[in-house]
């Protein structure tokens, strides 16, 4: 897993100019799927449903103050009680190493801040300014951070144990990376890959030539990332990101070089993917948090030894089919009320493009709950108290063109409105995320103090500290 990699950001995704050659080669050898999701677009929401199987609604790990501990219980859990080797290496952001996680051990983990995480992230009503924003634009270029130290330690503890353990049957091994999450500060051997002047500025990026939802307004005036930022440093900003998602898949070949050395490669089940996706300046917005595409979608590489699977899968998938994935592979049963299916089954079937995914985000920044519900070609983003939007994504993949306006898309928002309904009380839990997320407030002293503390942007690698602003 890496962080923050947007699933449109794959050369054999489509993108016209990052380069991920290693990642291209091992969906060619397996499988990509083409529309795979977050469940949350930031990170403790996604990493709770990525361990546990189940939606965000169902965990109630809203945001980035509220991390997993170990409840609902998880693939991890389940696979080690089974009696198998489940060991994590690098980023987890749950609470803290000593909650029983399901994890036989953990290797150079990454918490949440003194066991709490960002308490400015669940301040709601109304929504506080993040001036730590300002260090997005500050924090760019080309060299090493903490961050890329911290990863070149996960590849190269991932590629020891593989090594240690190959000859051990029955393991998980679970290598969690932070790049490309920001600062964007990419490696000169990887940023070099590209030229400035070959980098275009991001779609949108300009107000006029946009038409804001008032929800994505909402988080653009808590977030006020972009009013720091130039053409230039825009440019140099995603050189960077791409120079991240370069270093991302060295990393991730590391490890398939060290499966193939050890004689693995003909019986290990490989999957990469990443927690959410980023925004890349587009809409003049920067990080996660939004239901678009590059913030929404995941990639999803599976290689799966044994089983005949299609190059490119279409079934739209996201990240609670990791889990039954895992336990099936493994020979365990999966539980009943797991929204999620195993990848591998997915590739190995015809498409299936009444599928859906889905995805909410109730964190840092959002005025109201979004839910997101894509099906076949239709993305639907709903917004509590606020109008939707529709995306046909066959004829409209950058999301330009928002079909709600004009009422001649009225019954397919409607049906796909049904289908989201029937996942999940959209009002009742955009209440209970706001009831939980204010008794958490209070708890450490109320609204004013939470946002006179500040926030301190990103998690700091291990044996750092954070900064407040």
């Amino acid at each position: 897993m890496s962080d923050e990699h947007s699933g449109v950001a794959l050369s054999s995704a489509g993108h016209p100019w990052i380069k991920t050659p290693n990642l291209d080669a091992f969906a060619a050898s397996g499988s990509r799927f083409s529309s795979a999701y977050t469940n949350s677009p930031i990170c403790i929401p996604a990493r709770a449903s990525f361990t546990t199987g189940r939606y965000t609604h169902a965990t109630r790990h809203w945001d980035n103050a509220l991390p997993y501990t170990g409840s609902p219980k998880g693939w991890t859990h389940l696979l080690r009680d089974a009696g198998y080797d489940v060991t994590s290496i690098g980023k987890l952001h749950f609470r803290n190493e000593t909650d029983d996680t399901g994890f036989s051990r953990q290797i150079e983990p990454m918490h949440v801040v003194n066991g709490v995480g960002d308490l400015l992230g669940a301040v709601r009503d109304p929504l506080p300014v993040r001036h730590k924003a300002k260090s997005m634009s500050e924090e760019i270029g080309i060299g090493e951070s903490s961050y890329t130290q911290y990863d070149r330690r996960i590849a190269d503890a991932s590629v020891d144990w593989i090594r240690e353990h190959a000859s051990q049957d029955g393991w998980v091994l679970f290598s969690s990376f932070v790049a490309p999450h920001f600062p964007l500060i990419a490696p000169e051997e990887f940023a070099s890959r590209y030229r400035l002047e070959d980098v275009p500025l991001p779609k949108l990026h300009r107000a006029e030539d946009r038409n804001d939802h008032p929800w994505v307004s909402a988080l653009r005036t808590c977030f006020p990332h972009d009013i720091h930022f130039n053409d230039d440093l825009r440019r140099r900003a995603l050189l960077s990101y791409a120079g991240l998602c370069s270093f991302m898949d060295w990393n991730f070949q590391r490890i398939c070089d060290a499966i193939e050395a050890e004689g693995l490669a003909d019986e290990a089940l490989v999957i990469y993917t990443s927690d959410h996706g980023d925004n890349m300046g587009t809409r003049a917005l920067w990080g996660k948090s939004t239901l678009y595409e590059e913030a929404a979608r995941v990639p999803m590489l599976v290689r799966a030894p044994g089983h005949n699977l299609r190059k490119v899968v279409a079934t739209q998938a996201s990240l609670v089919d990791v889990a039954p994935t895992l336990l099936e592979w493994m020979g365990l049963d999966v539980p009943r009320d797991w929204p999620g299916r195993s990848l591998v089954q997915m590739a190995e079937q015809p498409d299936d493009l009444t599928r859906p995914a889905f995805s909410e985000y109730h964190a840092a920044g959002a005025k109201t709950g979004a839910y997101m519900l894509r099906r076949g070609p239709w993305k639907l983003i709903h917004y509590v108290d606020m109008q939707p939007q529709l995306f046909d994504l066959d004829a409209d993949p950058e999301e330009l063109v928002d079909l709600v306006p004009g009422g001649q898309h009225d019954s397919v928002v409607q049906e796909l409105t049904l289908a989201l309904r029937a996942i999940v009380d959209v009002e009742a839990q955009d209440r209970q995320a706001k009831a939980d997320q204010h008794a958490l407030v209070e708890l450490h002293g109320g609204r004013q103090a939470v946002v006179e503390r500040g926030g301190f942007g990103a998690t700091p690698a291990p044996g750092l500290k954070p900064k407040f602003a």
